[in-house]
C-alpha cells in the first residue's frame, strides 16, 4: 500500500468523526460508488485518463453524485483524489477506510484457518473466543487449508496463535531434536 493512502484514509475518518456523520451511511455511499467503479472500466478509463481536464472529471463526478446521493464529505473526498491524479486508487483508500473505522470501533480482523468446514454454531462459538483471546470484537474471515490436519490457526494483524495439529507436531520435533 502506498503511503499517500493512508493518509486519505485517516483524513477522511477525522472529518468522518468530526463531523459526527453516520460512518455506516458513509460506508454504504462508498460501496454504492465502488460498486459503479468496479463495475464500468469506461468510467475508470475515464477518471485516469491525464487528458481529461481535473473540472471535467469533476463535473461528471457531480453528475454522477445526482444518482448516488453522496454525502458532501464523500464527494469532496473524492474529487480530492481527483484534483490530485490518485482517483486510481479509490479502493484501495476505500480499504484502509474502512481498516481504520474498524479500529477505531474496537473491530479486529481476525484470518481462521481450520482443517475442515465449520458450520454456523462453531464458526459463531470460534469468533467469540477469538474475541476473548484478542479483547476486541472479531470480524473474522474463515479459510480451509487441510494441510493444517486439524485445530485452528488465528491470525490477528501481525499476531499468529497456531493451535492446529501441524504445529503441535512441528513444535514437538523441534522440541525433540533441539535436545
Amino acid at each position: 500500500m502506498a503511503a499517500f493512502v493512508a493518509r486519505y484514509a485517516q483524513a477522511f475518518l477525522d472529518v468522518v468523526t468530526a463531523e459526527k456523520l453516520d460512518a455506516l451511511a458513509i460506508d454504504g455511499q462508498l460501496r454504492d460508488f465502488l460498486a459503479t467503479w468496479n463495475g464500468s472500466a469506461e468510467l475508470q478509463e475515464f477518471f485516469v485518463n491525464p487528458a481529461v481536464p481535473t473540472v471535467q472529471k469533476v463535473g461528471f463526478l457531480d453528475t454522477l453524485n445526482r444518482k448516488l446521493g453522496l454525502s458532501k464529505e464523500l464527494r469532496n473526498l473524492l474529487a480530492v483524489l481527483i484534483d490530485n491524479d490518485r482517483i486510481g486508487h479509490v479502493a484501495e483508500v476505500a480499504a484502509a477506510y474502512r481498516k481504520l473505522l474498524q479500529e477505531q470501533s474496537g473491530i479486529r480482523q481476525a484470518e481462521i484457518v481450520t482443517a475442515r468446514e465449520l458450520d454456523d454454531a462453531e464458526r459463531a462459538a470460534l469468533v467469540v473466543e477469538v474475541g476473548k483471546l484478542a479483547g476486541a470484537q472479531i470480524e473474522a474471515s474463515f479459510k480451509l487449508d487441510a494441510s493444517i490436519l486439524g485445530g485452528t490457526v488465528v491470525r490477528i494483524g501481525s499476531t499468529v496463535y497456531d493451535g492446529s495439529v501441524r504445529g503441535r507436531l512441528d513444535r514437538l520435533k523441534e522440541a525433540l531434536t533441539a535436545g
